[in-house]
């Protein structure tokens, strides 16, 4: 039998620095939001936006692994590429120790309300769709049920977090994402990415805490204790990040479905 034809990507705009500037100026927007699959060049792209907006900005990261600190490489935190543009809400807390939905939405209304009140820009940046959801969409705590946004009067929204979030998604084609995501896995592995979960495991972060970090920390740590050889470390790991992008799509193609519009742009 064979496979269904994938969804066909979202037709891609040109989005101009000068009109999105436009809009935070005149209110029209309070956050913008860059999201995107991994690989897809999304902290590079709110990197040169930031730059090239003419108004002072700072970036928010929206990654759920990035607030480790000690976890470099395998979360890919690229730090050098945000150069003079101020980053947060990464390297919060150690690794090891819990941290959750409920904590980030927290620490984004204390860096986000920071950041607007030194009348800078807040971009959004990151791929972790419940984080960006929770932040930009409402998250009923009491419930537990994320709350979709058909329309921002829909929108339950508290005091103090962005009301008119601005979307802009990163594309790239599936065929080239998953280039990239192998040439990247094998940089990583190349710049140290095994010694780095090697030293979390030998400072005592459990190696059932890595595990649940998925990704790569769960395949080195197997490797590590034994479980893979290096080959098929890499080999299932690279499998699995792909599995994970495509993922990461569905979930934004879903926000799009609940009323989220999103401007795909190519980088």
């Amino acid at each position: 039998m064979s496979r269904p034809a994938p969804a066909p990507l979202p037709k891609p705009e040109v989005i101009l620095p000068e009109t999105v500037a436009g809009m935070l100026r005149n209110g029209d927007c309070d956050l913008v939001v860059v999201l995107g699959p991994t690989a897809s060049g999304k902290t590079r792209y709110a990197v040169q936006l930031a730059r090239a907006l003419g108004l002072p900005a700072e970036i928010l990261s929206a990654d759920s692994r990035q607030v480790y600190r000690g976890m470099d490489i395998g979360t890919g935190k690229d730090l050098a590429e945000y150069g003079d543009i101020p980053c947060h809400l990464i390297d919060i807390c150690d690794a090891g120790e819990q941290y959750n939905l409920y904590r980030y939405k927290q620490d984004f209304k204390a860096a986000y309300g920071d950041i607007r009140a030194r009348g800078a820009v807040p971009i959004l940046c990151g791929g972790t769709g419940l984080y960006i959801h929770a932040v930009t969409s409402g998250y009923d705590f009491t419930g537990g049920k994320p709350l979709s946004a058909p329309t921002a009067g829909e929108r339950k929204i508290e005091a103090g977090m962005p009301q008119r979030p601005y979307f802009i998604g990163t594309l790239v084609s599936r065929e080239e994402r998953n280039a990239r995501i192998d040439r990247r896995l094998d940089e990583r592995l190349r710049e140290g990415m095994v010694d780095e979960i090697r030293g979390l495991l030998e400072r005592g972060v459990p190696a059932e805490t890595l595990l649940s970090y998925g990704l790569e920390y769960k395949f080195v740590t197997l490797y590590l204790q034994g479980e893979l050889d290096y080959a098929q470390m890499r080999d299932l790991l690279a499998t699995a990040i792909h599995q994970f992008a495509k993922r990461q799509m569905t979930w934004f193609r879903g926000m799009e479905r609940s009323g989220v519009q999103i401007h795909w742009t190519e980088v």
